[in-house]
């Protein structure tokens, strides 16, 4: 997980360099194009193959808001500080279990109802309101995060009925396919150096994935979710050092407020699966 924060990280930096040079809609385009290359070999395979019956649609649907999420992204990640970024984008798994809620109908007791609360509240102090200017920026990173987590939602849905990897090599060719007509809207030339910089945008990316899954498969998530806060505070040293932004507290707070929710809720949800699976006393004597 430390590794996935510092590739995160690695990404928001690289982002945030390139600027507002690039319209957001190419940016986006050229670094899922070289994710597609990256996978050439999965896709060849499962085009060959074929998709399980039944997930067309939702492998659409996914690529739809995923390309949404991932536009706003780019746009936010250019404007706005990448601590701030960072920050806001804590806000996704709170999303997830609210929507998991509304459309898978899983249990949203009072506990993670106070949970998300708290959440919610920690991003209100990082955009804080009424005390400063809400700037555009702030509001796509808003809508990225919602769009990221419909995309994380169906997602879900779909790791029940095709490999993770067809997940994940579908997602990459939706999102491209999606980009695509809006790139070539706002289509401007691009320098070899800003493609390369895009290219190893999309390596960091891949990296971090890679890393978080090895992350999740050698210790629970209860142990390796607190472990992205770092991610923060990798994302305001760099603003702090390469780019020249302030150093704020209340983003930190608000990041740390946010953290903590999903901690407890994460660390709860484990607890509530140990006892499920948990034999009885009396079983475990037999």
């Amino acid at each position: 997980m430390l590794a996935t924060g510092l590739c995160f990280v690695g990404v928001t930096g690289i982002v945030r360099y390139l600027g507002t040079d690039l319209p957001a809609a190419q940016s986006a385009f050229v670094r899922f194009g070289w994710g597609v290359v990256f996978l050439l070999p999965s896709l060849w395979v499962l085009l060959r193959r074929g998709l399980p019956a039944g997930t067309l649609a939702l492998f659409g649907w996914r690529g739809v808001v995923h390309t949404a999420a991932v536009i706003l992204w780019f746009h936010a990640m250019a404007r706005i500080p990448v601590a701030e970024v960072t920050a806001i984008g804590y806000l996704n798994p709170v999303l997830v279990t609210l929507g998991a809620a509304l459309f898978f109908g899983e249990a949203l007791a009072l506990r993670r109802i106070l949970a998300v609360v708290v959440a919610l509240g920690g991003a209100l102090i990082v955009i804080r309101p009424g005390l400063r200017e809400v700037t555009d920026g702030h509001l796509a990173q808003l809508g990225a995060a919602c769009f990221f987590a419909a995309s994380y939602l169906f997602a879900k849905r779909l790791s029940q009925l095709a490999p993770a990897g067809t997940v994940v090599a579908m997602m990459s060719l939706t999102v491209t396919v999606g980009l695509l007509p809006l790139a070539v809207w706002v289509w401007v030339p691009m320098t070899a150096a800003q493609l390369g910089w895009l290219g190893l945008v999309a390596g960091f990316a891949t990296t971090a994935h890679y890393c978080m899954t090895r992350a999740f498969r050698a210790a629970p998530l209860a142990v390796t979710q607190p472990v992205t806060f770092l991610q923060l505070v990798w994302a305001t040293l760099l603003g702090a050092l390469v780019f020249g932004e302030g150093v704020d507290v209340f983003v930190l707070l608000g990041g740390a407020v946010i953290i903590g929710a999903i901690s407890y809720i994460t660390w709860r949800e484990a607890r509530i699966k140990r006892r499920a699976v948990t034999p009885a006393e009396a079983e475990t004597t037999l």
